[in-house]
């Protein structure tokens, strides 16, 4: 089998089978919403932080495969991480997706299968809108820490 399919393989089982996919009631979760108006992609996460670190996450979104995929792949990155590495991690997979070297130990295996996003800059903004939603709590989080 030759990576391609391999990276297809992984992307359609987040697709079809997404980690922590399904949002929760309750009040201690920051919400972001984001949605891409090119091509319809829609997401809304959740982040549950306590002591500055990540303890879950959650992801709801409407959009393609590679979009509510690169989702479910975020989301088991960041689980279990501080604030801070958790940006960390959100920076080496937009490195990835541009095409740049980055450090795959701060990202999980399944990132991988999203390294040829950058052939396909349609795409770009499909693979890295969870993310970006995950960054802007993270951020907000952070910025509530430091400030108080």
């Amino acid at each position: 089998m030759d990576l391609k399919n391999l990276y297809r393989q992984v992307i359609m089982d987040h697709y079809k089978n997404p980690k922590y996919r399904g949002l929760v009631k309750n009040d201690q979760y920051l919400i972001v919403h984001l949605n891409n108006p090119t091509c319809g992609d829609e997401m809304v996460v959740q982040l549950y932080i306590e002591d500055g670190m990540i303890k879950d996450v959650r992801h709801e979104g409407v959009g393609c495969s590679i979009c509510c995929s690169s989702a479910s792949v975020a989301s088991i990155t960041l689980v279990g991480k501080t604030i801070e590495e958790g940006l960390e991690a959100i920076h080496q997979f937009y490195e990835l997706i541009k095409g740049e070297p980055y450090d795959d130990k701060k990202l999980v295996m399944d990132a991988k299968a999203y390294e040829t996003v950058h052939d396909f800059p349609a795409r770009v903004k499909c693979a890295t809108l969870a993310w970006k939603a995950y960054e802007q709590g993270l951020l907000e989080k952070k910025k509530e820490i430091t400030h108080g």
